[in-house]
């Protein structure tokens, strides 16, 4: 099973009417990590006039929670909650630091800032999917290198590593669906002259056509 989630952990400020608004993101995978990132940014930020979060853990996006701090009731943690699941993410918790500034916003106007808070911090955290995967050894004579780099360029399967021994062994990070479709396709251009072995089953984050480990 695949779900996204948040890429990096970063704050993004805007001002509006005077008010300064930091919004924070995070990657997290429970509700205590969640709570340990939400005291931290409270701690950083002691002097703000608020700190609202929002956060979504797991794959199916069963836990939510929010919390306005102080704000008028709806117009802060519910548009944070609001942006985090129209893009989809999980896993994924935000706060956003208010330091008031004298003008009022209004409930419309809070709403929008605190959506726009979230949504910065979303943006420049960046969006990955976090997808099962493992590692893909392939193991060939010298003069059929050209042939497997040629089948990966084509199907756009990054080689992650070569090492050059007596022999060439290509290392392939892959989602698990894609395994059989490569090792296939090897098959047919060496002619079966090729060894396959598999490691690092797990989770990995995945951009365009390209798996990462991460946290």
């Amino acid at each position: 099973m695949s779900y996204f989630t948040i890429k990096d952990e970063v704050s993004s400020k805007f001002e509006e009417k005077k008010s300064i608004f930091i919004g924070h993101i995070k990657r997290i995978y429970a509700e205590k990590e969640a709570k340990a990132f939400i005291d931290k940014i409270k701690s950083e930020h002691s002097q703000a006039t608020h700190n609202v979060y929002a956060y979504v853990i797991g794959e199916n996006m069963g836990i939510q929670r929010y919390t306005d701090d102080g704000e008028p009731q709806g117009t802060a943690g519910v548009p944070i909650l609001d942006v985090i699941k129209k893009n989809n993410i999980t896993n994924t918790v935000v706060v956003v630091t208010r330091y008031f500034g004298g003008v009022l916003l209004g409930k419309g106007g809070l709403v929008r800032a605190y959506s726009k808070g979230a949504a910065l911090a979303i943006k420049d955290g960046g969006i990955v999917e976090r997808v099962e995967g493992q590692a893909l050894h392939i193991n060939i004579e010298y003069d059929l290198l050209g042939k497997i780099q040629y089948v990966c360029s084509q199907n756009s399967w990054y080689i992650e590593d070569t090492i050059y021994t007596d022999r060439v062994e290509i290392i392939i990070l892959c989602t698990n669906n894609i395994m059989e479709m490569i090792k296939n396709e090897v098959i047919q251009v060496t002619s079966g002259k090729c060894d396959f072995t598999k490691d690092r089953y797990g989770y990995y984050f995945k951009i365009e056509n390209r798996l990462f480990q991460g946290e």
